[in-house]
């Protein structure tokens, strides 16, 4: 007869189920990751293509960095000022010039503009939605690679389903997982939003909540919690190996037992969370204060400079695809966190929005390629739609002031660097107006397909669904012309 110590329960057969998941749970660890860990699997899929073999850009990425701006920035008055045009078009920003030949930014974005020659800025983004164009609907077209397929009366979507596409880092999860025990997919500070719906498009949907990202939701800035990340001070690491050791002793010698947690997976998964929680390389990687002050101030002490700092240190600890979100609701205050100016446009970008930007995402490409690791990592920087040429106008329903700017998916811009894409490129040109692409238009769907050809996955491999049903990985393009 065993007996398991603590709270007592026995039987002939031996512990319970309970009392084997209650020794098997991240509980004993002082952590929260069987729920992240549960059913990972080494990925079955193939993640490449012979007919890519040797392309250019094919498998050049050993991880990502995925910038998403969500809240809609306005391409016109940061990456593409047409200077030349109307005054209800051009705006306030003047132009000042930069270090690709002939390309000018907006004034608002001073160390960008002596950046731009570590990256490609991409001037021609642009799809047609179908029926209403609201934040979430194209957050989940640029993620998923697919378009909504349910939308609520308000024109809203419907909130997150496990019949959902997946997002990208989750398929990466899925296909790349590292070899080392770190976190395969981290998304922080805050999760993706429009008003009361929250993470569309940031859940691993149909391949199950284990792909899910791991969710950091607090502001860098300032201390954070790892609690589910460390050992409980009363279990030092001999005793929870013992623990392990014992569990592994138990799951070998009840072959019946184990076949009905087979399910759970519990040997494998709290294997993974004990080298997870053991190693500490995600803890440290998350632990800024091992920074000097001076990269910490380099990059800006806000809550999107310090995230964008983590994703680095991320990356450097082996995590295969980091996202960081604007922190701000997608169609919040303007005035306060939002990119989404329909109230105000030029006050919130010059004052509020573009130092940000401006600051962190020049020290992240400097700091990685002073590193070397723009060998390996793609940086990729956009959000799910520009903003509308014309000011005071409505294009998707909402009111807008006369120094306001809508929604405009038509043409806005994207910054790609790293894995061989061309440094110092522009790619693609708007019209005069910066209201469509004059030429080399990129559909999101095309830029998504890319993500995932420069990691060597092949983006139109057949995935299943929910339903079992075959569907490509993404339905887009790789813009090969990138690698120039």
């Amino acid at each position: 007869m065993l007996v398991i110590p603590g709270r007592k329960c026995t039987t002939c057969e031996g512990p319970t189920r309970r009392e084997l998941m209650r020794i098997g749970s991240i509980g004993v660890l002082g952590l929260n990751l069987t729920r992240f860990l549960a059913l990972q699997k080494t990925a079955g899929a193939s993640t490449s293509a012979a007919r890519f073999a040797g392309a250019r850009g094919f498998s050049s990425a050993r991880s990502v960095v995925f910038i998403f701006l969500q809240g809609g920035p306005s391409h016109i008055d940061i990456w593409d000022p047409k200077p030349d045009a109307p005054a209800n078009i051009r705006g306030d920003f003047k132009p000042i010039k930069t270090k690709i030949p002939g390309t000018h930014i907006s004034e608002t974005m001073p160390m960008m503009a002596q950046t731009l020659d570590k990256c490609t800025l991409i001037r021609s983004m642009s799809y047609t939605p179908n029926g209403l164009f609201n934040h979430t609907a194209a957050i989940y077209q640029m993620l998923t690679g697919y378009p909504p397929d349910r939308v609520s009366p308000s024109g809203q979507l419907e909130p997150p389903s496990p019949a959902d596409f997946p997002t990208a880092g989750s398929h990466v999860s899925k296909m790349k997982p590292p070899q080392e025990p770190v976190l395969p997919f981290v998304e922080l500070p805050r999760p993706l939003q429009e008003s009361g719906i929250i993470g569309k498009g940031g859940a691993a949907g149909f391949l199950g909540k284990a792909y899910d990202p791991y969710r950091l939701y607090q502001d860098p800035a300032r201390p954070i919690q790892l609690d589910d990340l460390s050992l409980r001070k009363d279990v030092p690491p001999e005793r929870l190996k013992d623990r392990f050791e014992l569990l592994k002793g138990i799951n070998g010698s009840m072959g019946e037992l184990e076949k009905a947690l087979k399910d759970q997976a519990v040997d494998e998964y709290y294997g993974k969370a004990f080298d997870l929680v053991l190693s500490g390389k995600a803890r440290d990687a998350f632990d800024l204060a091992k920074e000097k002050d001076s990269v910490r101030e380099r990059y800006g002490m806000t809550t999107f400079g310090q995230s964008l700092l983590m994703s680095r240190r991320l990356i450097e600890a082996g995590t295969r695809f980091v996202q960081v979100n604007w922190p701000s609701v997608a169609n919040g205050n303007p005035e306060v966190d939002s990119w989404d100016t329909h109230a105000a446009n030029f006050g919130p970008l010059k004052n509020l929005h573009c130092p940000k930007l401006d600051r962190s995402l020049s020290a992240l490409l400097e700091d990685m390629d002073d590193r070397g690791m723009l060998k390996e990592t793609l940086v990729v920087a956009i959000g799910e739609f520009g903003r509308s040429p014309r000011m005071g106008v409505s294009t998707s329903g909402n009111t807008n002031s006369p120094d306001g700017r809508d929604h405009w998916p038509y043409c806005y811009s994207a910054i790609v660097a790293g894995c061989g894409v061309a440094a110092g490129m522009q790619y693609g040109e708007s019209d005069q107006t910066a209201s469509s692409p004059k030429d080399k238009p990129v559909h999101p769907n095309d830029l998504l397909a890319t993500v995932y050809y420069t990691l060597g996955i092949d983006p139109e491999m057949e995935i299943l669904n929910h339903l079992n049903q075959p569907r490509e990985l993404v339905k887009g393009k790789i813009v090969s012309d990138l690698w120039a």
